[in-house]
Order: C-alpha cells, then sequence, then structure tokens
C-alpha cells in the first residue's frame, strides 16, 4: 500500500493519476526536511463532512477541507477530508478550474500537516505563497511526464 492514498466516502470520486500527485506531494514534503508517513486524502460531500466538522470540532458550517493531524516527530501523516462539492463551489465562485483548486486544497492540507497555520492575516499570506510555490512544481512535474 502507498504512504499517500486517495479514497472516497459518501461519493463517487476519483483522482486521475495518482502517481504524479503521490510523487508531487513527497516533494514538498521532503523539501522541508520531513518524511512522508501514511497521508490519506478522502474525498466526499458537503454534507459528509458538515458532519464530521459538527462531531470533532463543534463547528457547524459547511468547508472544504478538514485535517486531522497525526504527525510524530518528523513523520509527516494524516487523514484530510475535502468536499468535492465546495471545492467545485469554490472554484465556480472566483472564476478558476476545478482542477487548480482540488490542487490547491490539497496542498494547503499538507501545508498544515507540515505545521504551517492560517489564522492571521500574515499566516494566510504565507500559506498562499507556498501553496503557490508548491503549485508550480506540481506543474512542471505534470509537464516533465509528457
Amino acid at each position: 500500500m502507498e504512504k499517500i492514498n486517495f479514497f472516497s466516502e459518501d461519493i463517487t470520486f476519483e483522482i486521475h493519476n495518482p502517481s504524479i500527485y503521490q510523487k508531487w506531494i513527497e516533494d514538498v514534503i521532503t523539501s522541508k526536511e520531513k518524511i512522508p508517513g501514511n497521508i490519506n486524502f478522502i474525498f466526499c460531500s458537503d454534507e459528509h463532512l458538515l458532519n464530521i466538522n459538527i462531531e470533532y470540532l463543534n463547528h457547524d458550517y459547511y468547508t472544504d477541507i478538514i485535517t486531522f493531524d497525526y504527525t510524530e516527530n518528523a513523520i509527516i501523516s494524516g487523514d484530510l477530508f475535502i468536499s468535492i462539492d465546495r471545492v467545485k463551489d469554490n472554484a465556480n465562485a472566483i472564476g478558476i478550474n476545478f482542477i487548480d483548486e482540488l490542487n490547491r486544497v490539497l496542498v494547503h492540507g499538507v501545508l498544515h500537516l507540515l505545521g504551517y497555520k492560517d489564522s492571521t492575516k500574515e499566516e494566510k499570506n504565507n500559506m498562499r505563497s507556498l501553496e503557490d510555490d508548491c503549485l508550480k512544481k506540481l506543474k512542471e512535474n505534470d509537464a516533465s511526464r509528457v
């Protein structure tokens, strides 16, 4: 079994070319001098993620991702639940394509596992900059495989 896995919970969704994503995520983690552990991306509906948000975080609102961090020392591990409904809605709202928004959400969760926060304006700006750098690397990796 791969260390980086993709599942769907209550919807039918499959990520295309998972090996490209696995390599990219491993590269993001190792670039921060950490070790990839077991990371599970679980794609689900808005309602499923809302229920998780209520049950585990006492938040009664929709979100695009919830990250459960199981990192120990330098080994980066976690479960990342991603609402495909929310990602689609957010992509439409900001006028970008779905895959670009999904890629940003994927790496956003990984950056949280790496210890980056986004509570303050400064942290949000730093997170966005890190996301942009990681997304550039994904495009470079993807283009080199063509």
